[in-house]
């Protein structure tokens, strides 16, 4: 019998080795997830009602500026019913630089780090009607004409974002914020541009922080 026939595939790892079969059964279906969202995003049909994860992911830039800002508090829900408090911040025309994001995955080969770059020495990431829900946001912001306050279902910054009425909201005409760190549940953009895009898997690789 040939060793080497069909049915007689040897999975062992050598010494030092990677199991590539079974490292591949995790990374492709990743890539292409990250692929459709992509094209969706880019051609503004992602919608940005839909079933979260569960987990939340980090979102890191050097710097964040915006035309326009809308925020109000919501609920996201995962696909077996359960809530998870967001703020929802609406972006109208953002530049950042230096974007990352990372979420770590629990697999049968232990945990991996899902981490998307982009910007740096390529170049400034843009983005349009970017929609963020998030559980927080840390950096040292500044507000142009701020209203804080504002009843939710009358925001008229960023088009298309507004809460309920009666609902807490606060808006601004402009935002530049250094050194942002977040933790979201989910982002979805009309219109994305990432130079020098780079997309990572890897078993227990680091976070964006």
């Amino acid at each position: 019998m040939n060793p080497g026939g069909p049915g007689n595939h040897d999975d062992r790892v050598p010494p030092g080795g990677t199991a590539w079969k079974k490292a591949a059964a995790v990374a492709v279906p990743a890539l292409a997830a990250v692929a459709v969202m992509a094209v969706a995003m880019s051609e503004g049909v992602l919608a940005s009602s839909f079933a979260v994860s569960g987990t939340a992911f980090q979102v890191s830039s050097g710097r964040l500026t915006s035309q326009g800002l809308a925020s109000y508090v919501q609920v996201d829900r995962s696909a077996d019913g359960t809530g998870h408090p967001a703020a929802l911040l609406g972006i109208g025309d953002a530049t950042l630089t230096d974007l990352c994001q990372s979420s770590r995955v629990d697999t049968p080969l232990g945990q991996v780090v899902f981490k998307l770059t982009a910007g740096g020495e390529a170049g400034e990431v843009t983005a349009s009607d970017l929609v963020i829900d998030g559980e927080d946001l840390v950096g040292d912001a500044r507000f142009g004409d701020v209203q804080i306050g504002r009843d939710a279902s009358t925001l008229d910054q960023v088009p298309g974002v507004r809460g309920e009425a009666g609902a807490f909201g606060l808006q601004a005409s402009e935002v530049t914020v250094s050194g942002v760190r977040s933790h979201a549940w989910s982002a979805t953009g009309g219109n994305f541009r990432l130079k020098g895009l780079s997309l990572k898997v890897s078993l227990d690789g680091p976070a964006c922080f």
